[in-house]
């Protein structure tokens, strides 16, 4: 979780503070599941140990009281040159070795780091926002599958060979990968409705702009 307070040294007392941003996990937040579609006034984040830990780092987040402006950005899967999600998918990819995790048909949340940036920056600047915002990108149907064959178009490479469920779950866990193999459809309604302008609405131009 990130907190930013903009124009505040970390001495000044809270009641102080004009605003403040935080961000969260909306893969973690919102339950796993293949059918149903979340927004940010969708319940989660009392389902499981992510889940719970979500609603955690919110609270702790939150100040006390209506006189601070407070924004909490639920972000997906984070892209970005050199980390975030691409980093350990990109050596599979590159040799052609890379595919859908599971059936690949589970929901994908992602949003390119710029947008990330640029929505906590909208939250900061625009007095209007409070509340929660989704930080994925509007391209909200993106499947797992879709984005591998995506990721192997901006590489040039094919992207094929499946992740079996039962390797994904060796790998990372029972709980991390359910959320791997069911994933979310999430949208981000208010985000768009506070006004914020994508750098990067649609998954191809993201991916290429990262592997360049």
């Amino acid at each position: 979780m990130s907190s930013l307070r903009p124009g505040c040294p970390a001495a000044m007392p809270p009641s102080t503070w004009p605003e403040r941003t935080s961000s969260t996990l909306s893969e973690a937040y919102y339950q796993p599941s293949l059918t149903a579609e979340y927004d940010e006034d969708s319940p989660g984040g009392d389902f499981d140990f992510f889940s719970n830990l979500v609603t955690k780092w919110e609270a702790a987040a939150r100040l006390p009281g209506d006189s601070t402006r407070q924004v909490v950005v639920r972000s997906g899967a984070v892209l970005g040159r050199g980390g975030g999600a691409i980093r350990l998918m990109l050596l599979p990819f590159r040799l052609g070795l890379g595919g859908p995790i599971g059936s690949g048909q589970q929901f994908f949340p992602w949003i390119h780091i710029r947008d990330l940036v640029g929505i906590l920056t909208h939250a900061l600047e625009a007095n209007h926002v409070q509340g929660v915002l989704n930080g994925v990108a509007p391209a909200s149907t993106t499947t797992n599958a879709v984005f591998a064959q995506a990721l192997g178009a901006a590489l040039g490479r094919p992207a094929f060979l499946p992740l079996p469920s039962i390797a994904v779950q060796a790998i990372y866990g029972r709980e991390r990968a359910i959320m791997l193999l069911e994933g979310q459809k999430v949208i981000p309604r208010r985000t768009l409705a506070a006004g914020y302008q994508y750098s990067f609405p649609e998954l191809g131009a993201a991916l290429k702009e990262v592997v360049a």
